[in-house]
């Protein structure tokens, strides 16, 4: 089997958010071959990662054996290396690499969960994202549920008082995490985490910047809640530094940005070296699931992205878990034809 084309574009709706999520948001990816089979695959960076994969990658795929995923995978870093190692050609490659997974599962008659070990079928929690406060009657379904919280939220009295409430509204068992998107700074994140250290949170998410390297330091060493990041962290490289710096105790890869599925299973080859713990940013969406499924001994997958509904076989969440398709490939389904695409 050969590759034949390989081809990109950046599908619309109306639900997109009109923010850098649509100008430099999801690529949908289409690896073809001799064989007849298509194998799809969604990457990042919009108009510039399409750029990418045209111009780059697909003269580098052309002809290419697809099967010989991991060193596909190395010739299209080294050669976007000049301009990538993060950011948006990673992106972009990310959306390829996972079209050649998508291609495999394909040709073998098999689902991507059951190419690296997993068992399709299985099922696991979900956790959901709510801003500012918690509706009691919608976090009712979830065992683990996140708070949004920023600059907009109010002062660290008032962020203080609403975890302490949410909390509450999320009883003593429901595991509860915040998210700060990298809207406070290092005082504001100890005073908090000290103060809400008897809440029992699972983590505060990008508290700080991210290449505040120093402060993150001093999170790991002093607040007594534990620190999560890497959504927007690229490959086995970038988390190694993370791990060898002790920046985070729970990663966040997200495997549409971070490198495709080849740089996921190394990024948790990575963490289970050093005890930490994995949970993908968007892992509920059927890209990651079969990660989750074969790797980790305790999955919890976040919520998807709700605007993507071009995305077709996306399992839905149900009692708050989601289910591993058992289809070959990812399991995703794409109408080429009812695309609308900006380019």
């Amino acid at each position: 089997m050969k590759i034949t084309n390989v081809r990109a574009c950046q599908p619309d709706t109306p639900e997109t958010p009109r923010d850098w999520r649509r100008s430099m948001g999801q690529i949908l990816v289409a690896i073809e071959t001799d064989a007849g089979l298509t194998g799809y695959g969604v990457g990042g960076g919009g108009l510039a990662g399409i750029h990418v994969v045209r111009t780059v990658l697909r003269d580098l795929l052309l002809d290419r054996d697809p099967n010989q995923i991991e060193s596909l995978w190395e010739e299209m870093y080294r050669v976007t290396i000049m301009f990538g190692r993060k950011g948006l050609a990673v992106m972009a490659l990310s959306g390829v690499d996972l079209g050649l997974w998508d291609l495999k599962g394909k040709a073998e008659g098999v689902s991507v969960t059951a190419l690296l070990g997993g068992k399709p079928g299985r099922s696991f929690p979900v956790y959901k994202t709510f801003w500012h406060e918690l509706p009691p009657e919608q976090i009712e379904p979830f065992s683990a549920v996140k708070l949004h919280l920023g600059r907009s939220a109010g002062g660290t009295s008032e962020m203080v008082e609403a975890i302490h409430t949410a909390r509450e509204v999320a009883g003593p068992d429901r595991e509860l995490m915040l998210d700060a998107w990298m809207q406070w700074d290092l005082e504001t994140t100890l005073a908090i985490a000290h103060k809400t250290a008897d809440c029992n949170l699972g983590w505060i998410e990008e508290p700080l910047p991210i290449d505040d390297v120093d402060g993150y330091r001093r999170l790991a060493a002093e607040a007594p809640v534990p620190i999560a990041g890497g959504e927007h962290e690229y490959t086995e490289y970038g988390f190694r530094l993370l791990r060898d710096l002790n920046l985070h105790q729970v990663w966040q890869p997200d495997v549409n940005w971070c490198g495709g599925l080849t740089q996921l299973i190394k990024i948790y080859e990575l963490a289970r070296e050093s005890n930490l713990r994995v949970v993908p940013h968007r892992g509920a969406e059927l890209w990651s699931l079969p990660a989750l499924s074969a790797l980790d001994p305790s999955p919890l997958a976040e919520s998807g992205r709700p605007w993507m509904s071009w995305v077709g076989g996306q399992p839905s969440i149900e009692s708050g878990t989601v289910t591993v398709p058992d289809r070959p490939g990812f399991g995703v389904e794409i109408d080429e034809d009812g695309l609308v695409c900006i380019a």
